[in-house]
């Protein structure tokens, strides 16, 4: 008779053991909590997380960096996004934390309770199920009040205690009114939402008058057609295009970027500020800029009629759209235009019937085109040639494997309040393509530019896909009646995607499919080590054309600089880790304007409860399969054990869920009707209930 087969234990633990006792290979990873008090350890670079029961956390909570040791491997593989379950049955790693390394300096928000001389933050996160013991009388000097939102700081956690400990860094204001609940987003990322005076001050002292030193060595392109392409509601605008017919037959083209870097000085307050926050942030209903206002709305912003100082890339181009000669330097413009993409659309196709609503979500007066907009033959010329060249670049990138998977953007209409009022699409037209690919090509040429030299640069990145999850694509696709002939490993695997969804296109499944080949794909970063740049299909791409907004082109401007004049190549080392923080900025910003979109989706949804609505299953796990219902996009949850009819089962390399008995089967794209159960606003989360339970 055969011995029972144990589980595997790696190298480390076979080899490595003290006292008699197995020593555990150790990792550093970030916490990620779940309500229920369980731990999921984030390793940077491994694809698998490791799994913490509640009593084995030694006090860590969500954010904290921590030490953990993996006491159990999985029997086949780990799998990243399940829960307790697979632990149970030995298909993830599971291990202990052994040592809190650095709390997180996030705080965490929550609602101000005092009985007595005792206080307390009272937690209803979905990622925080311990309530905070605070200094009341510290918290009360703030400003608080019993009932308040307030954001806390965990200091630490005393062996014996029932719950940590940490103090009030500031108090939000009464819950559910519009400016407590986005400052509360704001605080719970660590996010400013004011300057302090020392930045506004220094932003003052920035002189407004352009001189005639501030125009020595500058190319003067105030007398070149210019105009600017925004969204109707943009402040800055921090790109401009200019164009000019040469005698020759071809086009000399300008991308005029803001010269934030002229202004805005290594070392100074401002840019230190800049340099922290890394980005803007765009929540629903607000901006928190990267730069003080004088900067991002008046100084830095190419408004029209007025002299701009421009840091500018500039082509010589063919009229099939091929780059004869380029010059990089700082110049002057003055726009001709100011125009939003509806008003640039109507003059590029003037024969199209459009609704300023497609672009602006509301009829707005301020849609209407001007009359010397739309009775001036130089700018129908300029806009309509050069839509013309960025059909046949945006044709190029496709043919070289750029992946376009132009999901629908969906933007919150709200009232003068914040309440929101409205869910709609904003379309995208020939415009925007306009100007995206002009950027593009600003951004890859710069990019080149510096590669050729060999020194250090900022590089935007995007790294190769997981292969294994686009095998598993294959595998649902073909599931699907969808053939992927093609090599998935590399640049290959671009055409392959693109390929089907193109042949899925407007067809129920093309949203699982985008979806899954989403998560497939690495995340775009920072980096001063030039990999290319996967989904633009660009062997050289940086971020040159935002430096209003982002902080890693306010570097690309200032590396260029010194490289056009000829400068050594700059510290590396200090660049890498620049580049570090500014992708670690971007994902911050990045939760938290998803955060603040799902808080008014479901305060929307608050108004609907008892509602139905047809929609798709656009996610399933082990705990629940989720809906986005028709045609808002908005996203609830139905969780399996409310299901009636049926036990079902997770099957997650097939990414569908399966009735035990019935054998009925929902998969992603699966369409599906539900009836709106509950809008939970504190954690942000709706529940739907399955209408259509039989086949």
């Amino acid at each position: 008779m055969k011995p029972k087969r144990r589980g595997r234990k790696t190298v480390e633990q076979r080899r490595k053991r003290k006292a008699g006792k197995t020593v555990f290979p150790q990792f550093v990873g970030k916490v990620q909590m779940t309500r229920e008090g369980y731990v999921f350890v984030i390793i940077d670079g491994e694809e698998d997380d490791v799994f913490v029961r509640a009593a084995k956390t030694r006090g860590a909570l969500n954010g904290d960096t921590v030490r953990v040791a993996v006491t159990k491997t999985p029997h086949h593989g780990g799998r990243t996004k399940a829960l307790i379950g697979q632990a149970a049955r030995g298909e993830r790693r599971e291990g202990e934390i052994v040592e809190i390394i650095k709390r997180s300096e996030k705080p965490f928000v929550g609602v101000f309770h005092m009985v007595g001389a005792n206080a307390w933050v009272l937690m209803q996160s979905r990622f925080m199920p311990y309530d905070i013991e605070v200094d009341g009388q510290e918290a009360l000097a703030l400003g608080a009040q019993t009932g308040y939102k307030v954001a806390v700081r965990v200091e630490g956690w005393d062996r014996g205690e029932n719950c940590p400990y940490g103090h009030v860094v500031d108090v939000l204001g009464a819950p559910g009114a519009n400016e407590t609940e986005m400052h509360a987003i704001l605080a719970e990322f660590n996010l400013p939402y004011r300057f302090e005076k020392e930045v506004e001050d220094a932003a003052d002292k920035i002189p407004s008058e352009i001189t005639a030193a501030d125009l020595a060595d500058r190319k003067d392109f105030r007398n070149t057609f210019t105009f600017t392409i925004d969204p109707a509601d943009a402040k800055d605008f921090d790109d401009a295009l200019s164009f000019r017919p040469l005698e020759n037959g071809n086009f000399e083209v300008g991308v005029h970027i803001a010269d934030v870097s002229y202004y805005v000085k290594p070392g100074s307050p401002v840019d230190k500020e800049a340099q922290d926050r890394g980005t803007s942030v765009y929540l629903v209903d607000r901006t928190v800029p990267m730069l003080p206002e004088k900067l991002c709305n008046k100084l830095c912003s190419l408004r029209p009629h007025e002299d701009k100082l421009t840091f500018s890339a500039v082509f010589e181009m063919t009229p099939d759209a091929k780059v004869r000669k380029r010059w990089f330097g700082r110049t002057v413009i003055n726009s001709d235009f100011r125009l939003d993409y509806y008003q640039a659309q109507s003059i590029i196709k003037p024969e199209e019937e459009i609704s300023p609503r497609a672009s602006l979500g509301r009829d707005d007066k301020d849609s209407v085109i001007p009359s010397e907009a739309k009775e001036s033959p130089e700018l129908t010329t300029a806009l309509q040639t050069l839509m013309s060249m960025a059909l046949i670049l945006k044709s190029r990138r496709q043919k070289a494997g750029a992946i376009d998977f132009d999901r629908p953007e969906m933007k919150v209409k709200c009232d003068e309040t914040g309440k929101p009022i409205e869910i709609y699409q904003v379309h995208s037209f020939e415009a925007n393509w306009l100007i995206e690919e002009f950027m593009l090509l600003a951004n890859r040429s710069v990019a080149e530019f510096v590669s050729g030299k060999g020194k250090t640069f900022v590089y935007r990145v995007h790294d190769t896909p997981n292969e294994e999850k686009l095998a598993g694509l294959r595998t649902f696709a073909k599931s699907m009646g969808y053939t992927m002939s093609g090599d998935l490993e590399g640049r290959g695997a671009s055409n392959v995607i693109g390929d089907l969804l193109t042949r899925a296109a407007g067809r129920p499944e093309a949203d699982a499919f985008r979806e899954i080949a989403l998560r497939a794909m690495a995340k775009a970063k920072y980096s001063v080590d030039n990999i290319g740049h996967y989904g633009l299909a660009f062997a050289d791409y940086t971020h040159f054309t935002s430096p209003i907004r982002r902080y890693p082109d306010l570097m690309v401007h200032r590396l260029l600089a010194i490289y056009l004049a000829n400068g050594k190549s700059q510290d590396k080392d200090y660049y890498a880790a620049q580049c570090d923080h500014a992708s670690e900025r971007e994902a911050i910003a990045t939760d938290a304007e998803r955060t603040s979109i799902k808080y008014k989706l479901v305060e929307y949804m608050q108004d609907h409860i008892g509602e139905e609505f047809d929609g798709h299953v656009s996610g399933v796990t082990e705990w629940g399969m989720y809906v986005e219902i028709e045609p808002t996009h908005i996203e609830g949850m139905v969780p399996l054990r409310e299901i009636k009819g049926d036990f079902y089962e997770f099957e997650e390399d097939k990414y569908r869920l399966r009735g035990r008995r019935t054998r009925r089967i929902f998969r992603l794209g699966d369409p599906v009707r539900i009836r709106v159960s509950s809008a939970n606003l504190e954690q942000r989360l709706l529940d739907f209930e399955l209408l259509d339970t039989e086949e």
